[in-house]
């Protein structure tokens, strides 16, 4: 994503409307917890200490969560205001955190690591097609052979002030698999908090041994 001017900061295209309402997002984010967000895939997560990347992390509570389950945790999010918080609300020395975004990650990839899970949670919906097909070309590589990545897909009226995209569960599967990762889940649900009129598609790729 790339960044924007305020006559107050600089943001990341996509990140519209988070920073400004970050206390809002904090309390909205953190009243669910990890597991229930999750419940859907949780049995598709490492079960032993594992290498976990949280792209677009938020308040941290998802990066909190496998940092308690006994995992390295690398935690990415371009929002300052969200990241001071996460800092604050989830101390936990498992848990490195990087201002970074799609659909580059320059920083990421210059630390030169593959992990065993990828998160990308109700992150991919900030992304133009064109910053959708050079984000998938970064991330993929960041998978390691045998590795997941899970994604969401919101569906539904967008909020005021935000930057969201229509994206088909279809369109994400073919593109992942055009960088060799292979699906092994699909859902949709409701969801928890956004309204009878939203609802999610929840994805998982495995890549190839």
């Amino acid at each position: 994503m790339q960044p924007y001017t305020t006559c107050m900061t600089i943001r990341v295209s996509g990140t519209e409307g988070y920073g400004e309402t970050a206390a809002e997002r904090v309390k909205q984010y953190e009243s669910i917890p990890f597991a229930h967000v999750h419940r859907h895939m949780m049995h598709l997560f490492p079960t032993t200490p594992s290498r976990v990347i949280d792209i677009g992390a938020g308040t941290g509570r998802d990066a909190a969560g496998f940092a308690g389950l006994g995992h390295t945790v690398t935690a990415v999010e371009p929002t300052p205001e969200l990241r001071a918080e996460a800092q604050r609300l989830h101390p936990h020395p498992a848990i490195t955190w990087i201002d970074d975004s799609l659909p580059d990650l320059d920083r990421v990839h210059a630390l030169g690591e593959r992990y065993d899970l990828v998160m990308l949670t109700a992150v991919w919906m900030h992304l133009d097609q064109a910053q959708r097909e050079r984000a998938m070309a970064r991330v993929a590589p960041l998978v390691r052979p045998g590795g997941m990545m899970a994604l969401s897909l919101r569906h539904g009226p967008v909020p005021a002030g935000r930057r969201m995209f229509e994206i088909s569960a279809q369109e994400t599967c073919e593109l992942a698999g055009r960088h060799g990762l292979s699906v092994i889940h699909e859902s949709k649900g409701a969801a928890v908090l956004s309204g009878p009129d939203v609802w999610w598609d929840r994805l998982a790729f495995r890549t190839q041994r």
